[in-house]
């Protein structure tokens, strides 16, 4: 005799069984859904990429920041809603250190196994390096990869001068310190010759090293297309320097592949800001003139772990920094100073990571952002970015550690000062001066003349001096003996790669790897969960184009900045060389004020 309770449990098996059976239909279901369709993140890079947080614009941000990008790469890489990564090159302006970062966060994306595909229609050298390290390269039929190898040059200025009888004088301490040359000569010296070739077949071993290893091609295979360039797309790929000709409308195709009816989204927008655009009303209206003046909504304080990110970044000048419209960073001593005593201050900061980005500038800004950095009393890692040279150096050298990428231009261990002579050029337009003077050197800082014999003997004791203390700080500061230092300084600039092996950087590493490094340091564990607090807040767009809101921060005796950035700004509308000479003759004039400059002689870039 079957028990009573037998059919009631026959019947809650069946019933059990169906509902799997419709759970399992409906998995089904949901999965087949998801696999009719796929999201594609969509990253453009373009512009300058500047270092640090940026202020948003009224409507979406002005600029992405360099960690803007990497933290949509490192986004993606970690969505699993997202299949892979659509990478438009748009000829980005950066150098070396910011073109690592870059390819190093291309990488973890790749290293989450997803694939990137880099687009490029003009391919310049910066943007093919990037473009190398997707999974593949795309151009389209018309495009061109202007990759032709690397050049240098220096515009000297000594036979305008003569014509307009303006008078250089410069002083400089180290034979490589050749910041005055394009004021005092027609040519380049020997040494700075030298140093020059030296940077510039670095640069060509990492180009090459990069392209042979990324495209699977033989050092001698790429240095034949370097010198065989520039090359249409179609040769591009015979030489196998990109994948596939492709044009944008195709390339929805190429990711379905032969997964027949699968919808393909690209997410533009992925990974970026939102911000709320809606200004009307008394609400609306506050919320726009908080985003105008830099206003930020509080963040919750957290007891978490912190590592402070200092961004350094720009020409170094006594006062607060500062942004042109144009996108001309100065480096303000006050600014980095408050932001080193405030994560000083802050208990939940465990370390500091200073992000140097900096030619240089003044001696003396760059010597009292040192001492605030040796007086901390916290861990100080130093990362430096495109540049970190002369004044950019000075204020990394007291660091625990020095992180420096492969490309970054750094050193130039020197010092140098002196003026341009105005009295002939005044004549010239019916200028004339008269004179009092007392004391021997009184005239040293006259922009009339150059220095007479004494004058001139007192600024180089001046300047000696100023590098007797720079080099003994940076002897101390790398643990090396005096005399061996002096012999790597004289101004002299290296590559990350080439201080590294001088031993004036300790690593070379992305701006995460001086984070982690600082997180040991702390006494952090890998694991620990910490926060970055970026450091100094951006400055606001009105900041940025009627200067300072705080009066006594602008520099006694200079031009209103809306006017100066105004002519700059239509000249870039015209020739953007032009305008990029104007903002330097700017910053050299803002410069002069300080007899005693600690600054890169030269700028690199390659297109």
């Amino acid at each position: 005799m079957l028990p009573r309770y037998l059919p009631v449990l026959i019947a809650t098996a069946i019933l059990t069984a169906n509902l799997w059976n419709d759970l399992s239909v409906a998995q089904a279901a949901e999965e087949a859904a998801k696999a009719e369709s796929v999201t594609w993140a969509e990253i453009e890079l373009k512009g300058s990429l500047p270092e640090g947080p940026q202020v948003p614009g009224l409507f979406e941000a002005l600029s992405e920041s360099l960690t803007d990008v990497t933290g949509r790469l490192d986004k993606a890489a970690a969505d699993d809603s997202i299949e892979g990564v659509v990478l438009r090159i748009s000829s980005p302006q950066v150098g070396w250190g910011k073109l690592n970062e870059l390819r190093a966060a291309i990488g973890r994306v790749r290293k989450a196994g997803k694939k990137v595909y880099g687009l490029t229609e003009m391919g310049t050298a910066k943007d093919y390096l990037l473009a190398t390290a997707c999974d593949e390269i795309i151009m389209p039929e018309s495009g061109v990869l202007l990759m032709t190898g690397l050049r240098a040059e220096v515009t000297f200025y000594r036979n305008l001068f003569d014509l307009l009888g303006i008078k250089p004088d410069m002083l400089q301490v180290g034979e490589y310190k050749g910041a005055a040359e394009p004021y005092m000569r027609t040519s380049m010296s020997p040494e700075l010759r030298r140093e020059m070739e030296s940077i510039l077949t670095e640069y060509y071993r990492q180009m090459v090293e990069m392209i042979a290893e990324s495209r699977s091609l033989t050092a001698e295979q790429v240095k034949a297309a370097i010198d065989s360039g520039p090359h249409t797309a179609a040769a591009a790929r015979e030489l196998k320097l990109i994948d596939r000709l492709a044009y944008e409308d195709e390339l929805e195709q190429l990711i379905r592949g032969d997964r027949a009816g699968l919808e393909v989204t690209f997410d533009s927008k992925y990974g970026k800001k939102k911000l709320d655009t809606d200004f009307s009303g008394l609400t609306g209206m506050i919320r726009m003139m908080n985003l105008m003046m830099g206003v930020e909504q509080r963040k919750r304080e957290t007891d978490t772990p912190k590592i402070a990110v200092i961004y350094a970044t720009g020409v170094i000048m006594s006062g607060k920094s500062s942004t042109s419209p144009l996108g001309t960073q100065v480096l303000g001593d006050k600014t980095i100073i408050k932001a080193v005593e405030k994560a000083a201050e802050d208990k939940s900061v465990k370390a500091i990571v200073l992000r140097v980005d900096s030619p240089g500038g003044s001696a003396l800004a760059s010597d009292l952002m040192w001492r605030a950095l040796q007086k901390c009393g916290k861990p100080v890692v130093v990362s430096m970015g495109d540049v970190a040279a002369s004044g950019g150096y000075y204020i990394s050298m007291g660091a625990t550690t020095i992180f420096a990428e492969p490309g970054t231009l750094t050193g130039s261990i020197g010092v140098v000062g002196g003026k341009l002579g105005l009295k002939g050029l005044f004549q010239k337009v019916g200028i004339t001066t008269d004179v009092i003077s007392l004391g021997q050197n009184s005239g040293a800082l006259s922009p009339l003349d150059g220095f007479s014999d004494s004058e001139r003997k007192a600024m180089q004791t001046l300047l000696n001096a100023i590098y007797r203390q720079f080099t003994e700080k940076a002897a101390k500061g790398r643990k090396m003996e005096y005399d061996t230092l002096e012999k790597l300084a004289r101004g002299r600039v290296y590559t990350g790669t080439q201080a590294k092996e001088a031993g004036l950087v300790d690593e070379l590493g992305t701006l995460d790897d001086a984070v982690k490094h600082a997180q040991r340091l702390a006494g952090l564990k890998a694991d620990d969960s910490i926060e970055r607090m970026n450091l100094p807040k951006p400055q606001s767009p009105f900041e940025q184009l009627f200067g300072p809101l705080d009066a006594a921060a602008r520099q006694p005796g200079a031009a209103n900045p809306l006017q100066a950035n105004t002519v700059i700004e239509a000249a870039a509308q015209v020739a953007p060389s032009l305008a990029g000479q104007l903002e330097l003759l700017q910053l050299i004039d803002r410069l002069s004020a300080d007899p005693r400059l600690t600054l890169l002689p030269f700028q690199i870039q390659v297109r």
